[in-house]
Order: C-alpha cells, then structure tokens, then sequence
C-alpha cells in the first residue's frame, strides 16, 4: 500500500506499502451462463512488460454487478497458453497485490516453474480501475493542494478521482473485483479456476473463493494480509518489521564490502547511504543507524569500547531524528527528495534488489535524469487506485489522537518508515472520505481443496504474526519459509517451486517449512527493468 501526499516519484514509490464475504446480498446470473462475448485475442500494450508469448483480450464486465443487464466496463486480460496442451491441467489466475499492482505482466515476470508454465493457462485479470481495463481518471494533485493531503487527504483524492466518474469510484472494490474475475471466468468457458494471490492479491482470491467457493479448485495465498487490519492497521503493523528489514540490508551490504567497498560493519554501510541521501534531498535520513560494533570504534577510543558503543547505540535514534529535523528547518529540503531513500524503501522486503541499492549507493547504478514514463504512468495509476480502495472498504477506526505525530511525520519531515503507519492509524489518509461498502468476511468453507499458503519468517510487507489470521480463517496448509523475501512465486527456489507444483496438481503437499531462496539477481551488474527503470 502506497501513503499519499507526494509528487516526486520517488517518494510516490516508497511509500508503497505493499499489502472480503459479508454474505451477499447481490444475485448474478447462473454460474454456467456464459455471457455472449467473443475474445479478441492480440498483443497486449507494451506499457505492461508482457511476454511475447502472452496475448491479451478485453472482457465486458457490469459496472455494477447488482445491474448485471446495466452499463458495463472494460476488463482487460493476459494469458501465456500452457506450453505443453497434452499436459494442460486447467487455468490459473494471478493477482500480483497492490491493492493497484499491475496484473497484465504478473507471469511475464515471475519465473515460475516450468511445470506451471507447461501444465497451466496463466491468466493475468487487470483490476477494474488500473490502465487497459476502464481506467479510473483522476486529476493531478496542484500545488495548491498539498497541504490539504494532509488535513483532508481522503476527500481530496475523492474528489480528483470522482470527478469524471463518480459512480465509477465508488465500484472500485475488492468484492467487484473478485466478481469481474467471475466474469472472466465464465467468458473463458471453463468450469473451476485456481488462483494465485500475492500479497493484497491473497485477500482479493480468498474473496472470490468465499463468493464462488464451487468454482475455485486450488487456492495459493502468497504472503498474506491480516484482513481484520484493513485498511487503517495495515501499514502501522509494517512499520517496525521494516526498520529491521532495513538493518539486515545493511548487514548484508557489509558482508559484501569486497564488492561494493561502503564499509565492512552495517553503521559504516548506513554512513555512506546516509550521505547519499543527503546529497540528493539536502537533509540525512530520520531512520536511526543501526547499532555500532567493535570495529566501528575510533583507533583512540578502543580503550574504552564498550562505553563508546553503549553511547552511540542508545543516542542512535535520538540524534537522526534531531539532525534531520534541524536540517529540514533550515535547508531548504526534505528526506523524501532523496530517490535513494526511496528506492530504499520499496527494496527492503526482497533481496535480489539489495545489489541494486548497494551500486546506488556506491555510484556504479545511476539514476536516470527522468524516470521512465511507462514506470510514471504504472505507478500514478496504482496509487490513484490504492487511495480510492484503501478508503472505499476501510473497516478500521480511526485514532484521531495520533493526529500531531502524523501530522509532524509526514507533513514537517516527510518520513517515510514512521510516517505511513500513523497516516493512517489516525485517520487522516481517509479523512472526509467514508467506506462506502463492508469487505466481505473470507472463509474456506464452500472449498473441495484446502488453501496453500506461503509466508516468510521476516517478511516486513505481511508479518508472519499477522499473516496467521488469514491461516485461520482460511484453513490452509502452511508453508513457512526461512528469511524475509515478500512474494515466494518466481525466486527458482527448488524446494519451494516443487511443493507449489505438487500443490497445483494433488491439491496438497506435507512440505511445512523450506529454507531462505536464493539471491538470484546479479550482484555486479544494474537491472535495466523493474526498480531499475527508475
């Protein structure tokens, strides 16, 4: 999930967060009623990073599927056909989370296994709201209304977003969602469907499977969400498992000192980084240094180590907060300018981008003069839709006493570890714009097949004590998985890889704990997409 208030694409990122059934009342056409659309299959629109393999096609949805004889929307869809059709096992649909993440190029990708490659149609369903479905149109935030993000932040993307649709906003859900999936479905003529949730996407798939548990055959949750939290708990529950997340970084980074030469303890690492920042934005970060060790000791204080030691560590969080907040009073500049900050942030919860922090830092990956407009263009229009839905179906009151530290973190030093929890656990992030729907409760209990689930022991973006709550209410089979990495599905993880496909297949596995994937990005060499793009 993506906090608001920023116009620098850096910091727009950052701040991403990554992350329902009251029974329903709405009646849908029968299951088995296909409806009469004919797909046009072609090449999917390059600002989605397609395979070529993959062709894409537009579904017509109803705006509002208790009118399904009403106005209808585009929906579009991706799908890389099964290599092997004699082996051709059935369908199985992506959500890659967000909420607002981009699903055209989920399995373009991700290196899933080649099982699931061969044996499976890999169909990509766009959210109703995100670019080449009907895109939700909201106009950019002035200048001049800045500050008003944070007084009045939901209203005021209510209203940008309202403007050329207002019906359509208030549609933009996850139980609409999960029923345009239904639709989709139906047009491709098959019976049951599988589904592979990441992150949000978990909560999105077992919405659906709560909704048409008998068209559901096997349900993967990688990653998953607390939905009691959603929405206002989300990003609060994520604020310290990331600082940590961001201290392994720094610990790795070290251990990498042959390569990347920033320094052979952590705080030696988080010195470089920190100048780095200030560099950039003019002020150094608000993020405490992570604790000194021996070897961070001046030559001529090594008499008295341990004092020196416990000084700096029990000052650590004290003294950033104090230097960032003096120099964002009197320099004209704030952390969030700094991209690497940024990029920082959004790294934390996956380790093959820690190389890519790691040569930021040291020079060897230079930021580009300009993003690219493809990543502008797919990231405007994830966090367009993730302030509209975050607030649309947003369960959880509001702690208007937390208004001064939020107000504080995010509108006077732009912190962007602290700020986003207490924006929304004091209810400013959707102020002036009341839920307009109750998620649906999810439950397994019209499920033939039991759930998988994956979740990492450090996973700072779906904290394993907050992913057991969708364990719970799901009943599905557990699989935990060793370090921090957020999102398991295409890390060529061969123990894990072999118990999703034998999943896929049986509907079960007794695999119950796999170790740490491994880095598979280059430690030398810059990616030229993804995070690298930036």
């Amino acid at each position: 999930m993506t906090s608001r208030g920023s116009v620098q694409i850096g910091r727009l990122s950052a701040i991403a967060v990554a992350l329902a059934v009251a029974v329903g009342s709405i009646v849908l056409p029968s299951a088995d009623a296909a409806p009469a659309q004919e797909l046009r299959w072609g090449p999917c629109p390059a600002i989605h990073d397609a395979s070529p393999a993959a062709r894409c096609a537009t579904v017509q949805v109803p705006l509002d599927h208790a009118m399904p004889s009403g106005p209808t929307i585009d929906i579009m869809i991706s799908r890389l056909p099964a290599r092997d059709p004699g082996r051709r096992r059935g369908v199985l649909i992506g959500n890659p989370g967000g909420p607002g993440s981009d699903a055209i190029g989920m399995f373009s990708r991700l290196p899933v296994p080649d099982e699931m490659r061969d044996e499976w149609d890999l169909v990509g369903v766009q959210p109703r709201g995100l670019l080449s479905s009907t895109p939700l149109m909201c106009t950019p935030v002035s200048d001049s209304q800045r500050l008003a993000l944070l007084t009045e932040g939901g209203a005021l993307h209510r209203r940008r977003c309202a403007a050329s649709a207002p019906a359509y906003l208030r549609t933009i859900t996850t139980e609409n969602t999960a029923r345009d999936i239904e639709v989709v479905r139906r047009v491709l003529g098959v019976s049951k469907v599988s589904l592979y949730g990441i992150s949000y996407g978990t909560l999105l798939m077992s919405t659906y499977a709560t909704l048409f548990g008998q068209r559901t055959d096997r349900l993967v949750l990688d990653s998953a969400v607390n939905p009691a939290l959603v929405w206002n708990g989300i990003p609060g529950s994520q604020t310290q498992a990331f600082k940590s997340r961001m201290n392994e970084m720094l610990v790795w980074i070290a251990k990498h000192d042959n390569i990347y030469h920033l320094g052979r303890t952590p705080l030696a690492v988080y010195r470089q980084w920190s100048a780095k920042i200030v560099a950039e934005s003019g002020v150094p970060p608000s993020l405490a240094a992570p604790p000194a060790q021996v070897g961070d000791v001046p030559t001529g204080l090594r008499a008295v180590a341990q004092q020196y030691l416990a000084g700096v560590n029990l000052t650590a969080e004290a003294r950033a907060r104090v230097e960032n907040l003096i120099a964002t009073l009197t320099v004209p500049g704030m952390q969030s300018n700094s991209l690497l900050l940024s990029i920082t942030r959004i790294a934390a919860p996956d380790r093959n981008k820690w190389p890519f922090v790691a040569m930021r830092i040291n020079g060897r990956a230079q930021p580009k003069a300009e993003p690219d407009p493809e990543v502008v263009a797919i990231l405007t229009s994830l966090q367009d839709l993730q302030s509209v839905i975050m607030c649309n179906e947003n369960q959880m009151p509001a702690q208007p006493h937390q208004v001064p530290a939020s107000v504080f973190l995010n509108g006077v030093v732009a912190d962007v570890f602290d700020g986003p929890g207490l924006y929304y656990q004091s209810g400013m992030a959707c102020a002036g714009a009341p839920a307009v729907t109750t998620p649906v409760a999810v439950t397994n209990n019209h499920l033939a097949v039991q759930p998988l689930q994956l979740q990492a022991r450090d996973d700072p973006q779906t904290p394993y004590r907050e992913s057991l709550a969708m364990h719970r209410l799901m009943g599905s089979h557990l699989i935990t998985v060793g370090g921090g990495d957020h999102a398991q599905l295409g890390r060529s993880h061969p123990p894990l890889d072999r118990a999703i496909v034998e999943y896929l297949r049986t509907g079960t596995t007794t695999v119950t704990e796999v170790p740490e994937p491994p880095i598979t990005a280059s430690l030398t060499t810059p990616p030229t997409t993804g995070i690298g793009r930036l």
